[in-house]
């Protein structure tokens, strides 16, 4: 049977299309339809319930030391409240997850990790924890997000003393909401102005309910979320990214701490930075009608270069778009290929992972 997250009745209550998701019976979409929620995050404020993500506070003299060995990036001068997205790597330097990772304190660090991966990413880190240093599960929490131009705005009037319009992007700040203890993180995964908000799954549902009272603000499900993060060139675990594949071949080297080593896995990954390898993940355009899903075969002439790892329709650009995985040698903005989709081979060009312009927002200087 399907877990369910604290907000389940809001999705039922709703009329959303529910189906399973990494082990959740999640809502796919809500009466309105995918494009207009996926529009409508991109002008207003969707809000999205992510709870079935994992999780978790590590404390302990030596935490940074442990991010920084089970992942490329170095977390031993990373300052107080700044997010990080970054992998964990295995022997290989294959990625295990991608994940969030917050410094909150010298010794205490906040971690958002994939749904699906969540017994994965527990077990390798408790694995891998160093004596002293504490693992603690937030089973009862809740995750919450608020994405879209008129984010900050909705969730000013909610959380005022939280002076959001001050947070800086991937950064995170304790707050209170009627008396709540909750952490807003100013990130998210459509590219938009938004926010993360980690609250106890007791007070999740009255929280939700509060904000979709505001005009600006539609419950968003998870197949606009798919098509949001798709247009910015984000990776989706278990599709784009999965344990045989190197941070450098997902061209998330920039996740790498260049002056870092004796990570898990940097034996593998270090000289990849300097040499390169075979495949990089790339983004692709359809360049004739048609709609190409992960697994369609990428080709130059009759030689197969490659395969899609996702795709489908961008709503911002009104055509089919993709990610996937080429030679590197056919890895170039510009370059044209072909999708087979259904036996039949459809004009493409290779394009940067990102297909629209990101907004995230810096913070508003005081005079």
């Amino acid at each position: 049977m399907n877990q369910k997250t604290p907000l389940y009745q809001q999705h039922v209550s709703l009329n959303a299309k529910l189906a399973p998701f990494a082990g959740y019976d999640m809502p796919i979409q809500y009466p309105s339809g995918v494009m207009k929620e996926h529009e409508w995050t991109r002008s207003h404020a969707g809000l999205f319930d992510v709870s079935h993500m994992g999780q978790a506070i590590v404390t302990g003299e030596k935490a940074a030391e442990f991010f920084s060995h089970i992942t490329p990036s170095s977390f031993l001068k990373t300052p107080h409240m700044r997010a990080k997205y970054t992998v964990l790597t295995n022997d290989k330097g294959g990625i295990i997850d991608d994940l969030i990772i917050t410094r909150m304190t010298d010794n205490k660090f906040f971690v958002v990790f994939n749904a699906g991966r969540k017994d994965v990413d527990i077990a390798w880190m408790k694995k891998n924890l160093p004596a002293g240093v504490t693992f603690d599960f937030l089973a009862e929490h809740a995750l919450i997000a608020l994405q879209g131009p008129e984010a900050e705005a909705v969730l000013s009037a909610e959380i005022p003393d939280a002076d959001l319009a001050m947070l800086p992007y991937m950064t995170l700040k304790e707050a209170s909401w009627k008396g709540t203890s909750v952490f807003v993180s100013r990130l998210g995964y459509t590219g938009e102005d938004g926010f993360e908000i980690s609250i106890p799954g007791s007070k999740a549902a009255a929280f939700w309910s509060t904000l979709l009272r505001n005009p600006s603000v539609l419950p968003i499900g998870l197949a606009a979320r798919d098509s949001l993060r798709l247009e910015m060139g984000y990776p989706l675990y278990g599709h784009d990214l999965n344990e045989d594949i190197t941070p450098v071949e997902a061209a998330l080297g920039w996740v790498i701490t260049k002056t870092h080593d004796g990570y898990i896995g940097s034996s593998k990954v270090v000289p990849q930075l300097a040499s390169g390898t075979t495949q990089k993940r790339v983004g692709i355009k359809l360049t004739e009608s048609g709609i190409a899903r992960e697994a369609a075969p990428i080709y130059v002439g009759t030689e197969k270069i490659g395969t899609l790892t996702s795709g489908g329709f961008s709503p911002s650009l009104k055509v089919a778009i993709g990610q996937g995985y080429v030679k590197s040698e056919y890895a170039n903005v510009g370059q044209k290929v072909e999708v087979e989709v259904r036996g039949k081979k459809l004009a493409a060009v290779i394009e940067g992972l990102s297909f629209v312009t990101a907004k995230t927002k810096q913070p508003v200087k005081k005079a």
